[in-house]
């Protein structure tokens, strides 16, 4: 049976991606970056779309197709503070809701605040926190990022 199995799967060469397209769950990958300045606060960000009582997170949004991880958090950060990041360490991996997958990123803030400039569209407001002063309205995947490991 498994040599029948892999001489049908060689017989079908040209077709093997699009038949492993077809079967495979197609999924998004939710990208956020835990974003540390160089004295170690972190980056939050009061989210207008979020839920009131966890408005306040890291950066995060979805990768383009065929964009780096590291790529998708240097340009959300940019397009939702006007900020810049270095991308570092791979910190978590989750399952996430539904087809999606969450990615947590270490980012370290390049050259400071000086060029914040909010997308009014999806961030209300943008600031600095010692990770022993969180808001209470953050979520706890989030929160749990911060404390020490």
């Amino acid at each position: 049976m498994n040599k029948l199995l892999t001489r049908l799967w060689r017989m079908i060469k040209p077709l093997q991606w699009r038949l492993l397209w077809l079967i495979h769950a197609k999924f998004m990958c939710g990208i956020t970056a835990v974003v540390r300045t160089d004295d170690g606060q972190v980056l939050l960000l009061r989210h207008r779309l979020w839920p009131a009582d966890r408005q306040w997170g890291f950066p995060t949004g979805y990768a383009n197709k065929g964009e780096t991880h590291e790529d998708t958090i240097a340009r959300e950060v940019r397009e939702e503070t006007g900020l810049t990041v270095k991308a570092g360490r791979l910190l978590k991996v989750n399952s996430g809701y539904k087809l999606r997958i969450e990615i947590f990123y270490e980012a370290v803030l390049v050259g400071g605040l000086d060029t914040l400039a909010l997308d009014g569209k999806e961030v209300i407001e943008a600031r600095l926190f010692a990770p022993d002063a969180l808001p209470e309205a953050m979520p706890e995947a989030h929160r749990e990022l911060v404390r020490p490991a």
